[in-house]
């Protein structure tokens, strides 16, 4: 019995200690520290594209930003923090966004993404066949931390799951 005893508090002790090593939840981070995070798991996820197209968390006039988001359809008031890097070139289907939406805007925020797919798959389908497949083949996931994750990229299975992991 006794070391039935010890072994469960034993367990238990190695447990806590487990749980005080994890990084905060999502929902404990302000909304700077997680556009700080979705910013830097683009970058350091988005391959050759992201350095082309460093991501961004707020949206100003004078750097293309607010134009991005304009193209994608999203609201600043619908987002409660972000992280976008995306293309304004037209000849290039790239985008990867990490959005935590504002609290009931989830469904606004995912329309948006969808409707920005939508729109660059019909841009590209008579234009440039290779990049229509990368529209194509565009992923949309909502994570558990409640993050809404876009990823239109060549190898974006990848950089989905690779995402994933850094934002868990």
């Amino acid at each position: 019995m006794k070391k039935i005893l010890t072994l469960v508090l034993a367990l238990a002790l190695f447990i806590t200690a487990l749980s005080g090593c994890g990084s905060k939840p999502a929902a404990d981070k302000t909304p700077e520290e997680l556009a700080e995070l979705y910013s830097s798991a683009i970058m350091e996820n988005g391959g050759e594209m992201a350095e082309y197209n460093p991501a961004f968390t707020q949206a100003k006039e004078d750097d293309g930003s607010a134009m991005v988001l304009e193209n994608m359809g999203l609201n600043t008031e619908d987002m409660a923090a972000f992280g976008i890097s995306a293309s304004l070139m037209n000849i290039k289907a790239y985008a990867i966004a990490a959005i935590m939406p504002a609290e009931g805007k989830e469904a606004a925020v995912m329309e948006a993404l969808q409707g920005y797919i939508d729109r660059t798959k019909s841009s590209f389908e008579m234009y440039l066949a290779d990049q229509y497949e990368v529209a194509k083949g565009a992923l949309i996931k909502t994570l558990p931390g409640g993050e809404i994750v876009l990823v239109m990229s060549e190898g974006a299975a990848d950089i989905m799951a690779n995402l994933e992991k850094t934002l868990k």
